[in-house]
């Protein structure tokens, strides 16, 4: 039986994944923040399901991931999910303490976790699925900080495949376009207008959208590896550039 670890699995696209690989006869570790979701998705899945209360911005935490007792503790698949985004303010305008958890779970703890686990996915010959966002790619204003370290998941994981050359680990870097979670619910601060606003008539992805690719992702031939995918719903496009006009 094969063992997954999902960052952020008590909502959105970690906690479609763990449904769709629990159903596919997977072991399912996910971690998350908030303790009665993850009870309630343990209540859902039954005895293949492992919640760990986890921070991404408690290291000594994620760190601690690494000593798995059997028999999770042996992991073939860790989907590095978990991330925040700090409200759409210009730079100058954004509260510094939201910089600092969002580098610090966007980046920081996504490393920190994958150099910890590195070890058991070399052992198992696994893979790393690392969310990126079409952010990455594509500048918007007031998307400094996010978009930059989406541009950071990117590039690490381009870099960790060639740390991982000759190992047998496959590392993805997964790069979504708008998809309808409850992503901007926290970004905003649970403004759900903001949210129903922003999605609204535009037939946006879906979190099992994104559970059907990491499924595909990891049933490919041990001998394939994508590289970086970038998705969008169909009714989303790249925008022109900005222009300031004088006088």
């Amino acid at each position: 039986m094969k063992t997954i670890l999902i960052t952020g699995a008590t909502s959105g696209f970690g906690a479609a994944a763990a449904r769709k690989f629990a159903s596919g006869g997977w072991r399912v570790i996910g971690t998350g923040r908030r303790a009665d979701r993850l009870r309630a998705l343990q209540d859902e899945l039954g005895g293949s399901f492992l919640p760990l209360e986890i921070d991404m911005r408690d290291f000594a935490a994620v760190e601690s991931l690494a000593q798995l007792a059997a028999p999770w503790h042996a992991v073939d698949l860790l989907l590095n999910n978990a991330g925040l985004a700090p409200p759409t303010n210009p730079l100058p305008d954004t509260d510094w303490g939201r910089i600092e958890d969002v580098i610090a779970t966007n980046v920081t703890g996504l490393v920190a976790l994958t150099r910890a686990l590195l070890p058991r996915l070399i052992e198992r010959k696994g893979q790393i699925i690392n969310l990126s966002s079409v952010a990455a790619t594509y500048p918007y204003k007031g998307g400094a900080v996010y978009a930059g370290t989406k541009a950071f998941v990117r590039q690490f994981s381009l870099d960790l495949r060639c740390d991982l050359a000759g190992t047998g680990v496959r590392v993805t870097s997964v790069e979504p376009g708008m998809a309808e979670t409850e992503f901007t619910l926290v970004r905003t601060g649970g403004d759900k207008e903001a949210s129903d606003k922003l999605y609204a008539g535009m037939n946006p992805m879906t979190a099992e959208d994104h559970a059907d690719l990491f499924w595909w992702l990891a049933n490919l031939p041990p001998r394939l590896n994508i590289n970086a995918i970038e998705l969008m719903p169909v009714s989303q496009s790249w925008a022109g550039f900005a222009i300031d006009r004088e006088g």
